[in-house]
């Protein structure tokens, strides 16, 4: 694999020209770039996926709901409608995609939409009555034609951008310089007990900017498992045969926190689309079986396997700590955004 990233080192440094350029015009004013006076909150990172985004829009949801009528704003990543789309009772999966599928299924009382034209996207749902007053935009960190006022830039713990190299020599979507855009960076998937010294080393490799804070996170997750209708401690399913259903980009933390002895492990790619056969294997395979599978992955396979048996089981993102001060940070921005609006 080393080998080959090598050899393809050539054709990332072309890449890497393309958006150096692109990235220069925007900073110029030669390629026009957006604004809005309503409050907007990017989530992003450098690499292809894999980075924890969908929890941590979670995360600002819960952070801001209570306080301000917020929407979100996505791609809607393999859906299979076009344009821009606001979810509704007749909303699934495949029309807005799985991950703005689970903050519509998840949060009620905010506005869920997707359109690949961001400037778009957002124009429409500031027609809504009532008009958001916060608009989080999810996987928007390389659309520049857009510029909101505040940025989280993710990058994994295991995968850190100051270790990779841009497409297709690595996963960046552009070069690590790009993280000067962000307002607040934040390492996810740390182990819990991550300690002082490492988060300084960390810290010391991504180099940030004296006016960017960076926070250092984990994944929680939940006790209990879930469907449509039951929920059940994940312990008590320890020491029966279990199936674990994930496609997502990396599975392994899941697979390792549900795995017991006996359990069957399936791989699907990021965002898979079950197909009608895949799903009938699915049902064989988990015959008198509990099936696991991400919450993700549950909003592509609600309705299409046995309901009493599919389960899915939720994560969090947490900070390690200075928790406080980053929703201090954020609330701090929304208010002051709003205040000048």
């Amino acid at each position: 694999m080393k080998t080959l990233r090598l050899l393809l080192l050539p054709f990332g440094l072309l890449y890497w020209c393309i958006v150096s350029v692109r990235n220069l015009f925007y900073n110029m004013g030669i390629f026009k770039s957006y604004s809005f006076t309503t409050p907007i909150i990017v989530v992003g990172n450098l690499s292809t996926g894999g980075t924890g985004k969908s929890p941590q829009t979670e995360y600002l949801i819960d952070l801001l709901s209570n306080d301000y009528a917020v929407a979100t704003l996505s791609r809607g990543y393999k859906r299979k409608s076009t344009g821009f789309v606001l979810a509704d009772a007749t909303t699934n999966a495949d029309s807005i995609g799985d991950e703005p599928y689970q903050f519509y299924k998840k949060f009620p009382n905010i506005r869920v939409a997707v359109d690949a034209d961001r400037k778009n996207g957002i124009e429409n749902l500031l027609q809504l009555s009532p008009k958001p007053e916060v608009l989080l935009l999810d996987d928007a960190y390389q659309h520049r034609r857009v510029k909101a006022g505040f940025y989280i830039l993710l990058t994994a713990y295991d995968d850190l951008y100051a270790d990779d190299y841009v497409l297709p020599a690595g996963n960046l979507r552009e070069g690590s310089s790009g993280a000067k855009r962000a307002s607040v960076i934040i390492v996810t998937k740390c182990p819990p007990n991550l300690s002082g010294e490492e988060q300084d080393a960390i810290a010391k490799k991504l180099n940030p900017t004296p006016e960017q804070k960076l926070y250092f996170s984990y994944i929680a997750y939940d006790d209990r498992v879930y469907n449509t209708t039951n929920s059940i401690p994940l312990k008590e399913l320890n020491g029966n045969s279990k199936i674990i259903v994930a496609g997502i980009a990396k599975p392994k933390p899941f697979f390792q926190h549900v795995k017991q002895v006996g359990d069957v492990c399936l791989t699907y790619p990021d965002h898979h689309y079950f197909a009608e056969k895949e799903l009938k294997e699915l049902a064989v395979i988990a015959t008198n079986k509990v099936i696991i599978t991400t919450e993700k992955d549950y909003m592509r396979l609600v309705g299409k396997l046995p309901d009493d048996r599919l389960f899915y089981l939720p994560i969090k993102s947490t900070f390690i700590n200075n928790g406080n001060n980053f929703n201090t940070t954020i609330l701090n921005y929304v208010a002051q955004s709003t205040a000048n609006r």
